[in-house]
């Protein structure tokens, strides 16, 4: 009976100590790293080379397009090998850590010629949602993005 009682409390304590270092303040490491790959990302699109993005999105990646459309990575970057940008800019960027997933949101503003070689003007808000792989690097595992009025 001591000895159930004692593992039950054993547990406890840990699960205690487990979610007392989840919701300590984070060292800003994780901010770092996915700001770091948000930038590489934008850098990507500021010199139209999606292969520099390639590395930071997840095989799994869902990419939701301002118009509702449901891209997969493979999709995702063959539209960005076509689509070209003559400018890029990014605004109220943000991140909320919570352990090994991030979530970045910015407003996206661009002009270029789309994949399909239309005029495109973008002014839409972004939400990334990254996650620190068993290698501990962080991927994009979902992207999406809502127009925003111009």
């Amino acid at each position: 009976m001591r000895n159930g009682i004692a593992l039950c409390l054993l547990g406890m304590i840990s699960l205690s100590l487990a979610t007392v270092a989840q919701a300590q303040p984070a060292d800003g490491t994780a901010e770092k790293a996915v700001a770091a790959a948000e930038e590489q990302w934008t850098q990507s699109e500021r010199t139209n080379t999606p292969d520099l993005a390639a590395p930071l999105l997840a095989d799994k990646l869902i990419y939701i397009d301002t118009d509702g459309t449901v891209s997969t990575r493979a999709k995702f970057l063959a539209d960005a090998k076509l689509t070209k940008f003559s400018s890029v800019d990014i605004q109220d960027f943000h991140i909320t850590v919570n352990g090994n997933t991030a979530i970045a949101t910015m407003v996206f503003k661009g002009k270029g010629t789309d994949s399909k070689g239309k005029p495109m003007n973008i002014n839409a808000r972004w939400a990334d949602t990254w996650v620190k792989m068993s290698d501990s690097k962080w991927q994009c595992v979902l992207s999406q993005g809502s127009d925003l009025k111009k």
